[in-house]
């Protein structure tokens, strides 16, 4: 039924809030959670708030709503590093998921290993906990600008989300956001400021502040009224008050089941399940996880996948699961409302829907919004190519970017052919939301043992109204009143224009930026490097615009081997007062490798496998030790800010080098002289 159909409308019970009946939560089919009814008395919207105003709806085209008081779903936004994961920790513990919560260790959910180094979720997971007798659907989602398509391709699974701040810090670019597109969705909400612990906590300001951004981004005026829990996530406790909490996490899980709405929904429909997650097990296939939007899933029924193309043949569902703490359970049938995992239905892809083979109906696709930043990558082609790795060759580096293609959302390819950069013909253009979100992935792939080169990030420009134009983001740094004119003269010739600037208790000052994102490349290890590691900085896209001025370049010339075989200490020590040294004596290096970086802007050619000339005069110093300066070891994102545009990163599973794209003198002079070639 379309909005706007003519229907008979007829409420079967009103629950205990009465009075105003507003709007729906979850839709009778074909409105979506916007939707509306017109009736004999005019339009008519529903809301189910908290316990369902309505538990039972009936109209002559979907069929009965149920509401599942039994069940919440609820995503936990945030921005990055406000105590997301901990939080999630304290819910699991404490709702029994473990028969020894002592033995459970902290960051559960972050179980990539990646995640754990880094400190930061990078995929969105499931987990399901109990309260009483009510089961909650916990999505925990990345907090991090680079992963907002995992949040935007899960939060479709939930009624509600409990939005993250920290006490100190205040909402940040990420947690408007996650929130804004949250409210998009018709989320309830329910906030939590956390770390009230912290000694420049400011709780009664972050409250006003985050009043402030739902002002700024509600859709409606039921979304202003929302219930505020102070918490300290790492020791498990909640309340109502910052100096009044609980010794547990009690008042955040009975807000849950409040504040939360139940999920409504036609349980006897025809069958639909939107995807929004994939996974993978060896003896299952392919598994999709996705919310049942309308009817009732029984394990062997028949089903047809929805996606881009044509409806599959009718397929066999072999197993259904729903979770259960931090796994999968089995079930026989699973309910609209609920999250199920299924299998047997190998070509799905995220954001098609499964429906009944009788009658299929799809639902409207998940949107995702488009990456900003690129590099081109290919097979290893350096003289050390093979000797870490085990997928060499462009054809493996290509199935594996396919199978990647399937659950990141965030991520487009294309060959470097179609892209028409001057890049080798078997090089391939990987776009994603940012810095870190394509360094995830290169990280990924070396430590599955293949080995890549890759350019330069670049941003991706696109042709508009106003001509050609540029990613901008609004970038807030929070740094120490004494490195405040040090960040203003580093982000000055980077076009960024400063927006607002306001003290930060206890931290110096908060400044707030717009700026192109091709001036964000490299700034983080700039920024830090300024401020001795005290500054912060944290970003998210806002729009396309003209491309403002030119950017100079930000690092100096490289440092380049002019010969293969070992570095000698000797050689080292009659260059280190000049450069800087990427590595140190005894290391292979070969003709085309940047070794270090020149004190000033042009390239240094070096022989630093040069040995001390043997003779027969004795040396009364002959036996003094060379004191050498420690090379500078580098991260792979630090090495991604540092790429020049005539360099390549070499990533093995054991080594990262960088190089020039040509590796011998004459190759890089005869494309100096031919720029159309590099």
């Amino acid at each position: 039924m379309a909005a706007g159909t003519d229907c008979r409308l007829r409420v079967v019970r009103i629950g205990r809030h009465g009075g105003a009946i507003r709007r729906m939560r979850n839709p009778v089919h074909g409105l979506g959670r916007q939707g509306a009814i017109r009736g004999d008395a005019g339009v008519v919207t529903v809301h189910c708030y908290p316990f369902g105003n309505i538990t039972m709806v009936e109209t002559t085209s979907t069929g009965t709503q149920t509401v599942r008081h039994d069940l919440r779903n609820i995503a936990v936004i945030a921005h990055v590093d406000h105590g997301k994961t901990t939080l999630v920790d304290g819910l699991l513990k404490q709702s029994m998921v473990f028969r020894d919560a002592e033995l459970a260790g902290t960051l559960i959910m972050d179980s990539n290993e990646l995640e754990r180094e880094r400190g930061i979720t990078v995929f969105a997971k499931n987990a399901a906990i109990r309260f009483g007798d009510i089961k909650i659907n916990l999505i925990d989602t990345p907090g991090h600008a680079d992963f907002s398509s995992e949040v935007e391709r899960t939060l479709s699974m939930a009624d509600g989300c409990l939005l993250l701040v920290d006490a100190a810090e205040g909402p940040l670019p990420q947690t408007r956001f996650v929130l804004g597109l949250a409210l998009q969705l018709g989320l309830r909400p329910l906030v939590v400021v956390n770390k009230v612990d912290r000694k420049d906590a400011r709780a009664d300001e972050v409250v006003e502040e985050i009043a402030d951004l739902f002002l700024e981004l509600a859709t409606e005026d039921a979304q202003l009224s929302y219930p505020v829990i102070y918490a300290i996530a790492r020791e498990g406790r909640a309340g109502h008050a910052p100096d009044d909490l609980a010794p547990d996490l009690a008042p955040l899980f009975r807000a849950i089941i409040e504040h939360v709405p139940p999920p409504v929904a036609n349980m006897e429909g025809p069958v639909q399940v939107l995807v929004s997650a994939l996974d993978y097990e060896t003896h299952r296939g392919r598994i999709a996880i996705g919310r049942v939007i309308r009817g009732t899933l029984t394990r062997g029924m028949s089903v047809r996948c929805l996606g881009n193309n044509a409806p599959t043949m009718p397929l066999k569902l072999l197993e259904l699961f729903t979770f259960q703490g931090l796994g999968r359970q089995p079930a026989e049938e699973v309910r609209a409302g609920d999250l199920v995992a299924i299998s047997g239905v190998p070509t799905v892809t995220i954001g098609d829907t499964i429906a009944d083979a009788a009658e299929p109906e799809a639902l409207p696709r998940l949107a995702i919004t488009e990456p900003t930043v690129q590099l081109t990558i290919g097979p290893n082609t350096s003289p050390f190519s093979g000797q870490d790795g085990r997928a060499v060759t462009s054809r493996q580096l290509r199935e594996r970017l396919d199978r990647e293609l399937e659950t990141n959302v965030g991520l487009r390819i294309r060959s470097s052919a179609e892209a028409g950069d001057g890049a080798p013909a078997d090089g391939i253009v990987v776009a994603g939301r940012g810095e870190l979100h394509l360094a995830i992935l290169l990280e990924t792939l070396r430590r599955e043992g293949i080995e890549i080169s890759a350019s330069r990030p670049e941003v991706i420009m696109r042709r508009g109204e106003r001509g050609l134009e540029e990613p901008f983001e609004e970038v807030v740094i929070l740094v120490p009143q004494a490195y405040m004119g040090t960040v203003t003269e580093l982000l000055g010739p980077r076009q960024a224009i400063l927006q607002q600037m306001s003290p930060d208790e206890g931290r110096g000052a908060r400044l707030t930026y717009r700026m192109p994102t091709r001036g964000l490349i490299g700034l983080r290890g700039a920024l830090l490097t300024a401020s001795r590691g005290t500054a912060t900085l944290n970003s998210r896209f806002i729009e396309y615009a003209p491309i403002g001025g030119s950017i100079p370049r930000q690092r100096n010339g490289a440092v380049v081997a002019t010969e293969a075989g070992l570095t000698t200490a000797y050689a080292i020590s009659g260059l280190q007062e000049r450069i800087r040294l990427f590595i140190g004596p005894g290391v292979s290096i070969y003709e085309g490798m940047v070794v270090g970086l020149n004190s000033r802007e042009n390239d240094m050619p070096v022989n630093i496998c040069k040995e001390k000339k043997q003779t027969n005069i004795r040396s009364s110093t002959s036996d003094i030790a060379v004191r050498l300066e420690p090379p500078m070891i580098l991260s792979l994102d630090q090495f991604m800010e540092m790429i020049g545009e005539d360099e390549l990163l070499e990533l093995t599973p054991k080594n990262l080098r960088l190089r020039k794209r040509h590796l011998s003198a004459q190759a890089r002079d005869r494309a100096a002289r031919t720029p159309a070639m590099v």
